[in-house]
């Protein structure tokens, strides 16, 4: 999935999530914390493959991935394209109105807007994205 979206959380704690994301990634979503001060969004195939590493791994560390597991939500897209955020996820990334969507190759993510910013400018360098060519070996 590509690209990157504002939109605003509802009264409620939903979210629009943008057509070309849900034409790609379905209307039954997982929505868990992530590495950083954001949340992942998983299509339900997405999370399929997901789950099924995590069963291939021995147990000792299967318990290393229960906090991603405790949080997750299954979330239904509603008629309008919205998604409801529980309230713990939206205190893990610190989401309280302005959201940034952005795509990110087989997941979603969803950031406090100001905040992504701040990740955004340090990460869009051209030193940066040099170096994310070269691992790729552009």
């Amino acid at each position: 999935m590509t690209g990157e979206y504002r939109h605003s959380l509802d009264s409620k704690g939903r979210v629009f999530i943008p057509s070309k994301m849900r034409d790609e990634a379905g209307d039954t979503l997982y929505v868990t914390i992530s590495m950083e001060k954001c949340l992942s969004v998983y299509s339900q195939s997405s999370w399929d493959a997901l789950c099924a590493k995590v069963n291939a791994m021995p147990y000792i560390r299967q318990k290393k991935m229960r906090p991603l597991f405790a949080f997750a939500s299954k979330c239904e897209a509603d008629a309008q394209g919205r998604i409801l955020i529980p309230s713990n996820l939206r205190a893990f990334a610190n989401i309280e109105k302005n959201v940034t969507i952005i795509g990110c190759n087989n997941h979603i993510e969803l950031w406090n807007a100001d905040y992504w910013d701040e990740v955004s400018s340090e990460e869009i360098t051209p030193d940066n994205i040099a170096k994310v060519m070269e691992e790729l070996e552009f």
